[in-house]
């Protein structure tokens, strides 16, 4: 059973669903992206909360990857091979029902701009690492995943992504992003998880 979160603002729409044995209710998540997303950004946005063993089997299939990473994102209108990110995320292919969506036209005419797939089981032990409640965890991770759906790349750019995620992060009241943590000082480098 999904639990189903929707917030409207003039650009961006957000659907949370829970596709866990036992749903989390990610209270919040999609206002919160909706408010802290760059202004540039307009449509709908699926965030999918998923097991760690959808995760690592959609990691495996998009990206030849065996382990259970944090988060994905699927570009809804990018059919060939995307960027990478910190933590092992991956602007994969587009891949309909990657997460559990149906395939629908989004409401209201608003492009639908592709799917974020956080695993909860990774993110909950990034939280208690990072010394923060998990919803703090799935706020990181929903963002940096809409930054890729977004085209930014962190380990092709010259540090735009990491300064945008910081700015973003800052308005929403994180302390510290994806980029950030995976090598303090260096936004080009890449942490597995």
């Amino acid at each position: 059973m999904a639990d189903t979160a929707k917030t409207r603002r003039s650009a961006l729409t957000v659907e949370v669903t829970s596709h866990t044995r036992r749903p989390i209710r990610a209270v919040g998540l999609a206002s919160w992206l909706s408010r802290a997303a760059p202004a540039r950004v307009r449509g709908e946005v699926s965030v999918a909360l998923v097991s760690d063993a959808r995760i690592r089997a959609l990691n495996r299939r998009y990206r030849g990857l065996d382990y259970a990473t944090d988060v994905l994102s699927f570009p809804a209108a990018d059919g060939g091979p995307a960027p990478g990110g910190s933590a092992g995320v991956r602007r994969a292919p587009a891949a309909p029902r990657a997460a559990g969506r149906d395939e629908r036209e989004p409401s209201g005419g608003a492009p639908f701009l592709g799917d974020i797939v956080i695993a909860v089981g990774v993110a909950a032990r990034q939280a208690a690492v990072a010394g923060h409640p998990l919803g703090t965890e799935l706020r990181v991770l929903a963002l940096h995943g809409l930054l890729h759906l977004a085209g930014h790349d962190h380990e092709q750019d010259q540090g735009e992504m990491a300064a945008l995620e910081a700015r973003l992060r800052l308005r929403g009241g994180l302390r510290t992003g994806l980029i950030e943590r995976a090598v303090p000082g260096s936004a080009r480098k890449e942490r597995r998880s």
